[in-house]
Order: C-alpha cells, then sequence, then structure tokens
C-alpha cells in the first residue's frame, strides 16, 4: 500500500467527519471525493461504512451523559420510551437497507446518482425551509411514537447515496413539527443504531478478505472520521441555533451541478 493511500485515507476521514451531520450527505461526498482522488483499495465501500461509525462514535462521546442515563436508569418509563422510539424509527432503513443492500451498492453507489441527489436533496431542503410549519415539539421526550417512526421512513430515503441521512431525518423532522434542535439531536442519536448495523453487516460480509495494509487504511480514516466529527458536531449545534439550512441547499445545487456537468461533459 502506498503512501499516497494512506494520506488519501486522511484526506477522506476528514471528508467523512466533516459532512456526517451536515445535510449534505456525507456518502455522496465520500463518493465523489474517492473517485476524484482514484482511491482504489479493494474494500472501498466498506472504507465508506466504517470511517462513518468514527463520525457517529463521536456523537456518542459529546452525548455521552445522555447515553448513560438511558443505560442506567432504564427502569424509569421516560429512558424506555426514548429507547422505544430510537428503535421504531431505526426499523425502516434496517429493513430497507438489509432487504436491497447488494442492490444499492451495485447500482447506487455511482458519482453521477451521487450528484443527481444532491441537487435534488437541496431543492427539498429550500423548499421545506420555506414551507415548514411551525414547530409545537420543543423535547425530544415530547416526540411521539408516530413521529419517530415518520423521522424514521424519512431516513429511509437516504439509502440513495447523496441524499443524505441527516439531511433526511431533519428536514423530516421540520415537517413533522419538530423544532430545529429537536429535529437535529434526533438525528444525532438516530445515527447510532444505524450506522452500527450497517458497519457490523459490511465487517462481517468482508473481513475474511482484508488485507493488513486494508485494516491500517480504514483505521486512519476511522480516526480521523472521529476527530473531525468532534469539531462539526459542536459547530452544527452553535449553528442551528441561530440558522436555517438554506446555505446547505444551496451548496448542494451548486456542487452537485458542478459533478454532474463534470461527469457527463468529461
Amino acid at each position: 500500500m502506498s503512501l499516497l493511500t494512506y494520506f488519501h485515507a486522511v484526506i477522506l476521514g476528514l471528508v467523512e467527519g466533516a459532512t456526517e451531520f451536515l445535510p449534505v450527505s456525507s456518502t455522496g461526498h465520500l463518493i465523489l471525493a474517492q473517485d476524484l482522488l482514484g482511491f482504489s483499495i479493494a474494500s472501498a465501500n466498506m472504507f465508506t461504512v466504517v470511517i462513518q461509525l468514527g463520525a457517529i462514535l463521536a456523537v456518542c462521546w459529546l452525548y455521552r451523559q445522555r447515553l448513560f442515563d438511558v443505560a442506567f436508569h432504564l427502569h424509569q418509563k421516560k429512558q424506555r420510551f426514548f429507547v422505544l422510539k430510537l428503535f421504531v424509527a431505526f426499523l425502516p432503513a434496517a429493513i430497507i437497507g438489509l432487504s436491497f443492500h447488494h442492490a444499492i451498492e451495485t447500482y447506487l453507489f455511482s458519482p453521477l446518482v451521487v450528484a443527481v441527489s444532491l441537487v435534488i436533496g437541496g431543492i427539498v431542503i429550500w423548499v421545506v425551509e420555506k414551507k415548514k410549519p411551525a414547530p409545537t415539539t420543543h423535547d425530544m421526550d415530547d416526540m411521539t411514537l408516530k413521529q419517530a417512526f415518520l423521522v424514521g421512513c424519512a431516513q429511509a430515503v437516504a439509502i440513495i447515496p447523496g441524499t443524505s441521512r441527516s439531511g433526511a431525518t431533519i428536514i423530516g423532522g421540520l415537517l413533522l413539527k419538530l423544532d430545529r434542535k429537536v429535529a437535529t439531536e434526533f438525528s444525532f442519536f438516530l445515527a447510532m443504531p444505524v450506522m452500527v448495523a450497517a458497519t457490523a453487516l459490511d465487517v462481517f460480509k468482508y473481513y475474511k478478505d482484508l488485507t493488513v495494509d486494508e485494516i491500517w487504511v480504514i483505521g486512519i480514516g476511522f480516526i480521523v472520521s472521529f476527530f473531525s466529527g468532534l469539531a462539526a458536531v459542536k459547530f452544527l449545534v452553535s449553528y442551528i441555533s441561530k440558522h436555517d439550512f438554506i446555505p446547505f441547499a444551496v451548496y448542494r445545487i451548486l456542487f452537485g451541478g458542478a459533478m454532474i456537468a463534470y461527469y457527463t461533459l468529461v
């Protein structure tokens, strides 16, 4: 494995951590970045999924107090209901992901699909920000099971690379009258079981084919993703207190449009 490949792993880890929690699609950016960098290890798809777990662990660290509260106080009705909401929201993506995992990797993990999804998602974010209903739910503990399930259905749309898991769940939450902070933080917590399950699935499927060099490359991307994810989460939590997601919609449309032009003309 060349030094350039390890350097590319660092870049991709930075890209993943910086984009995982923003409504711009981390998977989409990774696919585009891998293509533009010429990153081509045999386990590239597994690399994409596993380093996303690094960013998810950053959220686990930052919200460790809430996680400890849930783990050590499951006897409380409030904590059990919170876990139930996460489980209900987790199901749609889990069912669709398990059912169509191979087809998704085979047919949708392409730069052009990502570019088109970026543009479409940007338009959706713009429209929802302009037309969204006034929020009525201002605390995660006040979310209903119906709201949780529908946010999970929104997340399931993000199996299409370029859609953005965080973008789908946050925008879905806004449509369901969650306030911006609740929608964003629920998206954080929902990412945990989804990405752990996706990582476990890929590791179980491909671990026998991994070489020592590939393990090092994945490990480097994982660690870099964790630390850049810490910075991204802190930024987003601060950002949403004062701003909407229109700038991300504009970015998605412009960047996705440029990528469509690049991949159709070059």
